[in-house]
C-alpha cells in the first residue's frame, strides 16, 4: 500500500518525537519515500541529521532557509507528497493547525497543503484532556483531519492515562487506510471524550485465522488477515468499552485500547475466549480451521514419492459453545459466516445451528478480494430479518455494526 508513495513527516516537540525515527524507518521498510519537516521544539529531543540519515533525504527545519525559499520551498513541501503525517502532534502544534497560524515552517505547510493529513496526538493527559484541546481536536476532526491515537499508559511524567503516542506500526497502518482510499473516519479514531454508547460493557472479540500445525513447519490456514476482526475490536473501545481481543497470527498491530490475547489454534482460541468470559457482547470474526491433522509429524515430513496421509479431524465449534452455554452466555453473542455461494440462505442455517443472535454474512469469492483486502459487503441475519449494507471498508464495518450491537444491548446509538 505505501510502496512508491511519498510521505511528508512533521514531527513536533515532545518527548514522543524519539519514535518518529523509529517511524520513518517503518515507512520506508515499505517502500515509502520520506521527507521530514522538524519543529523548532523537535530538534530539542531529535535532530535534523538523524531524520535525514534515516529518511535519506534533507530534513527542513527553517521557513526562511534562502536556498529552500529560492524556489518556494514551503509550497513545494506541502505540495509534492501524497500524504502527511504529523507526530507528534503536540497541544501546541493541534492548537495553531485548528487557528490556522503559520509562523513557522511546519504550521505555513500544514496551512497551505491540499493533502490528506494524520495527526498522531502526543501530550500529558492532563493537557490531553483539557477542554481547550478537545475543542481543537474537533475542528481538525470537522476539516477533514485523521487522527490516531493516543494510547493510554505511562508517561514520561511519574503518572499515567491517555495521551502516549500511537505505535509506530499503528500510524503506519492508519496510513495504508488513508492511501488506500478510506475517508479520513475510516482509520483508527482518537477514543471519543466522555462515556461511548459501551461504557460499562464488556466485549470479547475473535479475529484473524488459526493455524493447525501438520509438522513442525508446515500448517493448514486461511487468507484472512484479521482487518475486520481488529477493526470491531477498535470500534468498541471507542464506543466505551473493556474490550479483549482474542486473535489467530496476523501481521498488523493490536488496536490501542484493547487487551490482546494471541493464540494460534482453534483449540488455543477456546480456552483463551473461555477465559475471557464474562462478557456483554461477544463477536466471533476470526476464520476458524474447521478441521485439524489428527497426530501432526514431531519432525518435518519429507518428500518421499507419495504425498502424505492426512488424518483430519474436527476442530471444536467456538461460536456454538459460547452461544449454547447455560451459564454465563453473553447478553449478545454474534457470529461471522463467510460464504462463497448462496450467502444468506447459509447464514440463516448458521444462525439456527450455531444458536447465536445475529450473523454477518459476507462473500468470499476470491475475484471479490474480501480475505485480505479493505472493503466489505455484508448482510446482517437474525431470527426475523435481514440487512444488506452496501460495499464499506472494513472500519466502517466495524462502526456501524459496533452502534447495531449498542442499540440491541440497550445503549445510545453513537
Amino acid at each position: 500500500m505505501l510502496a512508491g508513495k511519498r510521505i511528508l513527516l512533521v514531527i513536533g516537540g515532545g518527548i514522543a518525537a524519539y519514535k518518529a525515527l523509529d517511524l520513518i524507518r517503518r515507512l520506508r521498510e515499505r517502500g515509502a519515500g520520506v521527507r521530514c519537516i522538524l519543529t523548532e521544539g523537535a530538534q530539542r529531543f531529535v535532530t535534523p541529521l538523524a531524520a535525514a540519515a534515516l529518511s535519506g533525504e534533507r530534513a527542513h527545519t527553517d521557513l526562511f532557509d534562502r536556498d529552500d525559499e529560492a524556489e518556494i520551498g514551503h509550497i513545494r513541501l506541502a505540495r509534492e507528497a501524497d500524504l502527511v503525517i504529523v507526530a507528534p502532534a503536540t497541544a501546541n502544534l493541534m492548537a495553531r493547525m485548528a487557528g490556522g497560524l503559520a509562523d513557522d515552517l511546519a504550521s505555513t505547510v500544514l496551512l497551505a497543503t491540499r493533502l490528506p493529513i494524520l495527526i498522531a496526538p502526543a501530550m500529558n493527559p492532563a493537557m490531553w484532556e483539557h477542554s481547550a484541546t478537545r475543542r481543537n481536536l474537533e475542528t481538525l476532526r470537522r476539516d477533514g483531519v485523521a487522527v490516531i491515537g493516543p494510547n493510554a499508559g505511562a508517561m514520561a511524567e511519574p503518572e499515567s492515562g491517555s495521551g502516549r503516542l500511537a505505535e509506530p506500526l499503528e500510524i503506519v497502518a492508519a496510513a495504508e487506510a488513508l492511501l488506500g482510499g478510506a475517508a479520513p473516519r475510516s482509520v483508527p479514531l482518537v477514543k471519543p471524550h466522555g462515556p461511548g454508547p459501551l461504557a460499562g460493557k464488556r466485549v470479547l472479540v475473535t479475529s484473524g485465522p488459526t493455524h493447525e500445525p501438520i509438522d513442525p513447519v508446515r500448517y493448514i490456514a486461511n487468507r484472512s488477515s484479521g482487518r475486520q476482526g481488529h477493526a470491531i475490536a477498535r470500534a468498541a473501545a471507542e464506543a466505551g468499552a473493556k474490550v479483549t481481543l482474542v486473535s489467530g497470527p496476523v501481521a498488523i498491530p493490536a488496536p490501542p485500547g484493547v487487551a490482546m490475547v494471541e493464540v494460534e489454534t482453534a483449540h488455543d482460541m477456546l480456552d483463551a475466549v473461555e477465559a475471557a468470559l464474562p462478557a456483554d457482547i461477544a463477536v466471533f470474526a476470526a476464520a476458524v480451521s474447521d478441521w485439524r491433522v489428527a497426530a501432526p509429524a514431531h519432525g518435518k515430513i519429507k518428500k518421499a514419492g507419495a504425498a502424505p496421509a492426512l488424518a483430519l479431524i474436527e476442530n471444536p465449534d467456538i461460536l456454538a459453545t459460547v452461544a449454547r452455554r447455560t451459564a454465563g452466555r453473553p447478553g449478545l453473542v454474534v457470529g461471522f459466516a463467510a460464504e462463497t455461494e448462496n450467502v444468506v440462505e447459509n447464514a440463516r442455517a448458521k444462525l439456527a445451528r450455531k444458536g447465536c443472535d445475529l450473523i454477518v454474512a459476507n462473500d468470499v469469492t476470491p475475484d471479490l478480494g474480501v480475505m485480505g483486502g479493505g472493503d466489505n459487503t455484508v448482510h446482517l441475519v437474525t431470527a426475523d430479518r435481514i440487512e444488506t449494507w452496501p460495499t464499506l471498508d472494513k472500519d466502517e464495518v466495524a462502526r456501524r455494526l459496533i452502534a447495531r450491537l449498542a442499540d440491541m444491548a440497550g445503549g445510545e446509538r453513537p
